[in-house]
């Protein structure tokens, strides 16, 4: 086959493209006629639902098949509701729950509100287990430590989401959750054996899989013990075990291949070359339009001189086409916001007494989400709480210069409640030294986690975890510090929940 140049379909039938903004711009247009395979929305592309339903209409009048994804986890991780956070706690929640049903209910709430917008794959759940309990890059997006607890859950999330016509995607193969690096930063290493891996992280694939689940992502990690390179590029992975040795028929879904642990970009794209290669079918491509034409380039390129087989991309194409004709977005149900904060509700973990309120409280505030969509009211219990509870005051706290001034501050707040919020401090160290010097000040203040409960051993004599940052996470807590907790249920207040 070398020297043939392989047709626009083929090339253009395994990209995921991506774009700023809120409008397609003339070159997405452009190669959505010519067969665009998919297009990945983030939070920047949505100003909300009924633009973004609009939005997906105009990228179908340009190829009626492509494939529209969005990360919709839940937790901390939404698009759709970016700029409010989201109304569904995380999988650190869920399973801390372990209701399986519960979890079916959350994640077919969540293909509704995306089919109702016409986006048809949901690049979730996050199939990791969370064994090594420092992740930088998992942690409260886990369904827990425990493989089987992981895999229960993770195929009710695939059947809720499934559901509604919309594809669901078990990421990260085979597994992100042993690393203590962030692969958007650096390329993790891990040393697992592939029995280890099949007596743990591959636990929960397979029971994605047996649920009939209809994408899979690449971890881009690197297992040694198993191959040379990263698992995104590893056909001993890809073709050898999730093909092979667990039977999955779907589409393989590559990580955003822009992220460091790759890094292709506008001068180089290798990556994608060696992901398909190896038996990817869809190249979720870098940002910027100047680094996916690169990508499409580098793979025309190696579909003439032989590097890559004309029989991979029909191969790749072809899988990616099953899935854009089974998708057909068509809500269950209406979403169902409130099963959100009741969950969120019952996944509190609460230690010791909550303190009284005989004052409007002051928050020293490091767990909320930094963005620049995200509006205090909704990114942090800071501003939720403000909403619930007249006079609450604070600050947000976002690195280490912040513990500058911390005595002062917590001086001139004396005979207030102080409520001190970290998100896995026991991860971060000026984290830990916010609570070092807090509680040294003020041992009766209430420490509210909303990272992994890792950082129960940290706090003073009450402790709250929320098990994640969500809108429904942080406005539980807050309702349960004013005493608005209701019928939040007794494992909300039970100390040994797992």
């Amino acid at each position: 086959m070398a020297g043939m140049r392989p047709t626009p379909a083929e090339v253009y039938g395994c990209l995921l493209a991506r774009f700023e903004g809120t409008v397609p711009p003339p070159w997405l247009r452009e190669w959505l006629d010519q067969g665009l395979a998919g297009v990945l929305l983030f939070a920047g592309n949505i100003t909300g639902r009924d633009q973004l339903a609009d939005l997906t209409r105009q990228l179908r009048e340009h190829n009626p098949r492509v494939l529209i994804a969005a990360d919709e986890e839940g937790g901390i991780v939404t698009r759709v509701e970016a700029a409010t956070g989201s109304s569904y706690p995380g999988n650190a929640a869920l399973g801390a729950i372990d209701d399986v049903e519960l979890t079916r209910q959350v994640g077919r709430s969540i293909g509704a509100m995306l089919a109702g917008s016409g986006v048809s794959l949901d690049l979730a759940p996050v199939a990791d287990t969370d064994t090594s309990g420092g992740s930088p890059v998992i942690g409260v997006r886990s369904f827990g430590a425990t493989p089987d607890r992981v895999a229960a859950h993770t195929a009710a999330f695939v059947a809720g989401v499934q559901a509604n016509g919309v594809g669901a995607c078990a990421k990260h193969f085979p597994g992100h959750g042993r690393t203590t690096a962030d692969s958007h930063l650096e390329l993790p290493s891990v040393p697992a054996t592939l029995d280890d891996l099949r007596a743990c992280d591959l636990v929960p694939f397979r029971a994605a899989i047996e649920a009939d689940v209809r994408s899979v992502m690449t971890a881009h990690v690197l297992f040694p013990a198993i191959d040379d390179v990263p698992a995104t590029l590893s056909r001993r992975l890809l073709a050898g075990v999730l093909r092979d040795e667990l039977g999955f028929g779907g589409v393989v879904i590559t990580d955003a291949l822009g992220m460091a642990a790759i890094g292709d970009g506008q001068d180089r794209a290798d990556g994608a070359v060696a992901a398909l290669a190896a038996g990817a079918d869809l190249l979720c491509l870098p940002a910027g339009d100047r680094a996916q034409l690169r990508a499409r380039d580098a793979l025309a390129a190696a579909g003439r001189d032989g590097t890559l087989p004309r029989s991979r991309l029909d191969d790749a194409a072809a899988r990616v086409s099953a899935l854009a004709a089974w998708a057909s977005p068509d809500p269950a149900a209406r979403p169902d916001p409130a099963l959100g904060l009741a969950a969120a509700r019952r996944a509190m973990l609460a230690c010791g007494a909550m303190p009284g309120l005989p004052a409007p409280p002051y928050l020293l505030d490091a767990g909320g989400r930094m963005s620049a969509q995200l509006e205090d009211a909704t990114a942090s219990l800071l501003g939720v709480l403000r909403g619930i509870l007249p006079g609450t005051s604070g600050v947000r706290l976002t690195g280490p210069a912040d513990l500058d001034g911390l005595t002062a501050r917590i001086e001139a707040v004396a005979g207030r409640p102080l409520i001190v919020v970290v998100r896995d401090a026991h991860v971060h160290h000026w984290q830990r030294e916010l609570l070092r010097k807090s509680l040294a000040l003020r041992p009766d203040a209430l420490v509210v986690g909303t990272g992994t409960t890792g950082d129960r051993e940290l706090a003073g004599s009450a402790y709250l975890d929320t098990r994640g940052a969500s809108r429904a996470s942080l406005v539980a807590a807050a309702m349960m510090i004013a005493g608005q907790d209701g019928d939040a249920g007794p494992a909300a207040r039970k100390a040994g929940q797992p």
